[in-house]
């Protein structure tokens, strides 16, 4: 395994376990999310150019244009999260009261 592999593996596996462990913000949760977008998106970029590949693929476009609209929905539901419960904690959301 090369060393950029393992740079991938551990950006995305970090960033899953911040998601799994640090889970009081609404915030750091959409942050460990885009954390694991951002290191699939360079991995797919990068895919090509370590496959020797002459062709271009349109699969890490169409990653970064899916990152943005969950971005965006994300934001979206932090304001309105924030506005509906006063704080962005995660521990004040119940899917049972909703």
């Amino acid at each position: 395994m090369s060393l950029l592999h393992l740079s991938f593996y551990s950006a995305f596996t970090l960033s899953g376990l911040g998601l799994a462990f640090h889970r009081t913000h609404f915030i750091s949760a959409l942050l460990c999310l885009e954390s694991m977008m951002l290191s699939l998106y360079i991995s797919l970029s990068m895919w090509p150019i370590q496959t020797q590949t002459p062709t271009f693929s349109l699969i890490p476009v169409l990653m970064l244009a899916f990152s943005a609209c969950e971005a965006g929905a994300g934001l979206a539901m932090l304001v309105a999260s924030t506005r509906t419960h006063g704080s962005d904690h995660l521990h004040n959301l119940n899917l049972l009261q909703c």
